[in-house]
C-alpha cells in the first residue's frame, strides 16, 4: 500500500511539470502564428498587464521620441520629449500601484488569458463577407457613367491586368487586341483616358503601369501634407535609391533629421507593390494593407539574404525596478514580514512571467528565420527570376525537414505572413504547391500547370474560347501531359468558366 502511494504521487509531480512546460508552448505556439502588426499589439498588451515588463528604450534618455507616436516632418517641438516623460511616469505609477495591490484576489490581477481581442479579431476578419477581387472592381465599373464603348475598354483593361494589379501590357499593343479580338476600333489615347477611370478604383494603386505609377497612384490619395509631398519626391526622383533601400543617400539629399526621415520611411514602407494579390482569390471583409513580415533582398550577382521586419516591435527586458526589489527582498529573506513575502511572490511571478514572454519571442526570431531560409533554399530560382513556373513542387514537410522543426510550426508560420521580395509582395502560402505526377514519373508543380493554364486562357481567340480537351492538348504541347479532368480541375479552382461562356 505504501509502494502504491509513493507511485501516485510521482504520477502527480509528473503532470504537474508536463503543464507547466506546456504553457510555455503554448504561449511560443501563439506568437510564432502573429503576423508582425498583430504582434506589436500583443507585446503591448503584454507590458500594460505585466509592468515587470519593458522596452528596451523605456528609460533610455538617449533614445527620447524613438517609439512615439508618429506626428510626420511637421512634429512641434518638444512633443516627444513631454510624452516621454509622461510614459515614464506611467510606468513607474504602475509599478507602484501592482506593489500596492499585494494582498488582492488573484482574480483580480491581470492574467493572461491567450488573447481574445486576437480571437475576436481572426474571426471577423475570417467570417467576414467574401467576395472576389476581379467582382470588386466589376462592382465598381457599374457605379459609373461610361459609353458601351468605354465599358468594353474598361473590361478588356480589368482583364489584362497581372496577378499583382498591374497592367504592363503596352496600350498600342491593347489596342491591336481589341480590334483583333473584339472587332473595336480604339487609339491608343481612348485607352489611356479610360485606365485613368480604372486608376481612380480601390484598392489605390491598381491599373498602375509600373510599380513606381502604382506607389505614386497609391500616395495621391493620402491627405496634402508636407509628408506626402516628401513621399512623392522620394518615388519620382529617388526611385532607384528607394527600390535598394539607400535610405541614408535619400535622408542626406532631402536634408532630412533622423526623426523626420523615420516617419517618412515608416510611411513608405506601408505603400503596396502587389494591390491586386488577392487577383482571383476571395478576401475578407475589406481590403487591409499588407506589412511583410519579411524582407527578402536578391542581388544581381545571385546572392539572396532577407531580414525579418521587425517594424515597431520593441526590444524587451525585465523592469530593473523589479529586479532591485527581488535583491532587496532576498538579501533580508531572513526577516521578512507576511507583507514582505507576499510582494516577494508577486514580484517573482511577474519577472518569471515577463523571461518567459521574452524567451518566446526569441523563439519567435528563430523559428521564422530558419523557417525562411529553407523557403529560400528550396525555392532559390524563383527568388532569384521572380517567374512563377521557377516555383517548383513544395509542401509543409519538405520545409519542415530542412528548418528541422515540426509541420505544425511550419503551418503556423505560414498563415497570414507576407514576405516583400524584388519581385512583389506575397504570402508564405503562395510558395508552397502541391506535385503532380505524370505517368513517366516527372514531377511538375500545380502551380506551373496552373500558370500555363491561365496564360493558354488569356492568348485564346475569345471567339473561339478553347474546350478543356484542347486546353489539355496544348498544356501537353507545352509539357504539361495532364488529364482533362485535371484541367477541369485547375480551371476551376483559377475561376476561369467553361469556354461556352467565355465568349
Amino acid at each position: 500500500m505504501k509502494n502504491d502511494n509513493i507511485q501516485i504521487q510521482e504520477q502527480l509531480q509528473q503532470q504537474k511539470l508536463g503543464q507547466t512546460f506546456s504553457q510555455q508552448q503554448l504561449l511560443q505556439s501563439s506568437l510564432i502564428e502573429l503576423p508582425v502588426t498583430q504582434l506589436v499589439d500583443r507585446i503591448n498588451t503584454e507590458m500594460n498587464d505585466n509592468p515587470a515588463l519593458e522596452s528596451e528604450s523605456t528609460y533610455d534618455d538617449d533614445n527620447i521620441g524613438v517609439d512615439e507616436p508618429d506626428y510626420g516632418a511637421d512634429a512641434p517641438e518638444g512633443v516627444d520629449d513631454f510624452e516621454t516623460a509622461n510614459e515614464r511616469e506611467e510606468r513607474q505609477s504602475a509599478l507602484d500601484e501592482a506593489l500596492s495591490g499585494i494582498g488582492r484576489d488573484d482574480e483580480d490581477l491581470p492574467v493572461y488569458q491567450s488573447g481574445s481581442s486576437y480571437n475576436e479579431e481572426r474571426e471577423e476578419i475570417v467570417y467576414g463577407e467574401a467576395t472576389s477581387f476581379y467582382d470588386q472592381l466589376k462592382e465598381q465599373v457599374g457605379e459609373m457613367e461610361l459609353t458601351d464603348k468605354e465599358r468594353d475598354i474598361m473590361d478588356y483593361l480589368i482583364g489584362s491586368l497581372d496577378d499583382d494589379g498591374l497592367l504592363r501590357k503596352d496600350l498600342s499593343i491593347v489596342s491591336d487586341e481589341l480590334a483583333i479580338y473584339h472587332n473595336i476600333d480604339v487609339s491608343v489615347q481612348e485607352i489611356e483616358h479610360v485606365l485613368i477611370r480604372l486608376q481612380a478604383f480601390d484598392p489605390a494603386g491598381i491599373g498602375g503601369r509600373s510599380l513606381q505609377e502604382c506607389l505614386l497612384l497609391q500616395i495621391e490619395r493620402k491627405e496634402p501634407s508636407k509628408l506626402r509631398d516628401l513621399m512623392e519626391r522620394v518615388i519620382e526622383h529617388y526611385f532607384e535609391a528607394f527600390t535598394r533601400k539607400h535610405w541614408d543617400k535619400i535622408q542626406a539629399d532631402l536634408q532630412l533629421n533622423d526623426t523626420q526621415a523615420e516617419a517618412l520611411f515608416r510611411e513608405l514602407r506601408k505603400l503596396n507593390p502587389r494591390p491586386g494579390a488577392s487577383l482571383g482569390e476571395t478576401v475578407g471583409r475589406s481590403m487591409q494593407q499588407i506589412t511583410p513580415d519579411f524582407i527578402v533582398d536578391t542581388q544581381d550577382d545571385g546572392t539572396i539574404t532577407f531580414t525579418l521586419n521587425n517594424g515597431e516591435v520593441p526590444e524587451l527586458k525585465v523592469s530593473q525596478s523589479f529586479v532591485d526589489s527581488m535583491k532587496e527582498y532576498q538579501q533580508n529573506k531572513d526577516n521578512l514580514s507576511k507583507q514582505t513575502k507576499e510582494a516577494l511572490l508577486y514580484i517573482k511571478k511577474k519577472v518569471d512571467a515577463a523571461q518567459g514572454f521574452i524567451e518566446a519571442i526569441k523563439v519567435r526570431r528563430h523559428t521564422l528565420s530558419v523557417t525562411m531560409r529553407a523557403i529560400i533554399q528550396l525555392q532559390r530560382q524563383f527568388f532569384l527570376d521572380g517567374d512563377e513556373a521557377s516555383l517548383r513542387p513544395m509542401i509543409l514537410k519538405d520545409v519542415a525537414e530542412m528548418a528541422g522543426l515540426d509541420i505544425s510550426t511550419i503551418s503556423r508560420v505560414s498563415n497570414s505572413k507576407y514576405a516583400q521580395t524584388r519581385w512583389g509582395t506575397f504570402p508564405l502560402r503562395h510558395f508552397f504547391s502541391d506535385g503532380y505526377v505524370t505517368e513517366s514519373g516527372e514531377e511538375l508543380s500545380t502551380r506551373q500547370i496552373k500558370a500555363a493554364l491561365r496564360d493558354l486562357v488569356e492568348a485564346e481567340d475569345k471567339r473561339k474560347p478553347l474546350s478543356d480537351d484542347q486546353l489539355k492538348d496544348r498544356l501537353a504541347e507545352e509539357g504539361f501531359p495532364i488529364a482533362r479532368r485535371t484541367v477541369a480541375k485547375y480551371r476551376e479552382q483559377l475561376g476561369i468558366p467553361i469556354a461556352r461562356l467565355r465568349k
